[in-house]
């Protein structure tokens, strides 16, 4: 599966923004998808998690509460809906997504890069102070 990442910007603190990533190529229905944020010089940051059916999802505790990630099956699309954001939140924003319909232990799973196969290249997030 492709994946492409849009929505990316500079935005002042407290404002929002809508990340989409477009998925090609398989049944995206199929698959997890996570969103992940990266800054030069650090480790790569969970962010976000949705299952398949967008019935479940799991956040990092740096931004439960400010995002939303959800999901349009009928268009391969995946959204992070950013409220409230902080200069902290500004990093390269990167959707990945990994073929399972299986929910056990789905939170502690899905937010490990590893469990991932497949990503999109990053979209710039910039929040000024």
């Amino acid at each position: 599966v492709q994946l492409q990442a849009y929505g990316g910007g500079l935005v002042q603190a407290g404002g929002s923004l809508r990340l989409s990533c477009v998925a090609s190529g398989r049944t995206f229905s199929n698959y997890v998808m996570g969103w992940f944020r990266q800054v030069p010089g650090k480790e790569r940051e969970f962010v976000a998690a949705i299952n398949w059916s967008g019935g479940m999802t799991y956040y990092a505790d740096s931004v439960k509460g400010r995002f939303t990630i959800s999901r349009d099956n009928a268009k391969n699309t995946v959204y992070l809906q950013m409220n409230s954001l902080k200069p902290e939140d500004t990093a390269v924003y990167l959707c990945a997504a990994e073929s399972s319909k299986n929910p056990a232990n789905f939170g502690n799973r899905y937010s490990l890069e590893s469990q991932y196969g497949y990503w999109g290249q990053g979209t710039q997030v910039t929040v000024s102070s």
